[in-house]
């Protein structure tokens, strides 16, 4: 009789073990970037200089506030062809995380937020794959002499198609205000 209750203990073992979890697939984590550099190109459509708007923060929440620069300023009746690139430059070289918010463009999209006193015009150039705004590239026009914030915005998982960045939710990636002269 001890015998069976050993065999028994001992089949008992085995197939608890056998049932373990540890053989299943672990999913896959898809980490937060750190995005330390947001950096906008305004190519003119016509003639004019370029303009870069770049702010980094290579210490996060640290201390230290985000250095702003702004090339130049922008000029009314202009039209630019404007791109963001988001960097990671804690790395050497920096990580390009543009290349990974395009690549997941369903689940990103980028918002433009003209403050008081302002005339300028913002309109998203690119799209995701199920046709809804992403915003890596965009148009904007200088309409008149003015000046006041500029504000871009990365949401990661926004709802999509939203009516705006008040409707969007989602998380924000990064935010950047520049505070901007169109003469």
């Amino acid at each position: 009789m001890k015998n069976i209750y050993f065999l028994a203990t001992v089949l008992f073992t085995i197939l608890l073990a056998s049932c373990s979890k540890d053989n299943e697939t672990p999913k896959a984590v898809n980490e937060e970037e750190l995005i330390t550099t947001l950096k906008v190109t305004l190519v003119p459509v016509s003639e004019g200089n370029t303009i870069v708007l770049t702010t980094r923060d290579l210490d996060g929440d640290g201390p230290n506030e985000p250095e702003i620069t702004i090339s130049s300023n922008l000029i009314a009746g202009v039209t630019y062809n404007g791109t963001i690139e988001f960097l990671d430059e804690t790395k050497s070289p920096a990580d390009n995380i543009t290349e990974e918010v395009e690549e997941e463009a369903d689940e990103h999209q980028i918002f433009y937020t003209i403050g008081s006193g302002l005339d300028v015009a913002v309109t998203a150039t690119n799209l995701d794959s199920e046709g809804n705004l992403l915003g890596t590239e965009f148009e904007l026009t200088a309409n008149t002499a003015s000046s006041g914030p500029l504000t871009f915005t990365l949401r990661h998982e926004p709802t999509k198609p939203n009516d705006g960045l008040s409707s969007a939710g989602g998380e924000t990636d990064i935010e950047a205000t520049f505070s901007i002269t169109v003469e």
